[in-house]
């Protein structure tokens, strides 16, 4: 087992729940990237429900913390960067990735960028 796939339908919930609020998405980001509907999230973070192995969700879920991890050890685990590399207009892609992984469902290819570039495009952040 790779560390992106977990067998806990618990540690794979919170795990994305996490991801989830350390790159600052909303729910209904998540509700697309998971295929569920937002009351669906609601459930899973207030812990009424958990994913479920063999489903779209749970591999979608599997998916999004494999993308969370290489952007982690891309990004050297800044999260400033990673949230604003999210969100950047990325000249690779053409546009964000979070618009990618969301509004076009190219979360595979997303990850397939990550895993083949060792260094990353970081954007330069505003500022003095």
């Amino acid at each position: 087992m790779t560390k992106f796939q977990l067998e806990s339908p618990v540690d794979l919930t919170h795990r994305v729940i996490f991801i989830t609020q350390q790159l600052g998405l909303y729910q209904a980001e998540l509700a697309r990237v998971l295929h569920l509907q937002c009351a669906d999230i609601g459930q899973l973070t207030r812990c009424k429900v958990f994913l479920e192995p063999g489903t779209v969700a749970w591999q979608q879920a599997q998916q999004f913390v494999r993308f969370y991890e290489l952007l982690y050890d891309r990004l050297g685990g800044d999260e400033v960067a990673m949230v604003h590399w999210l969100r950047a207009r990325n000249e690779y892609f053409e546009i964000e990735p979070l618009l990618m992984i969301v509004d076009h469902g190219q979360l595979p290819s997303v990850i397939r960028r990550l895993e083949s570039s060792h260094e990353i495009q970081r954007v330069k952040l505003p500022g003095p």
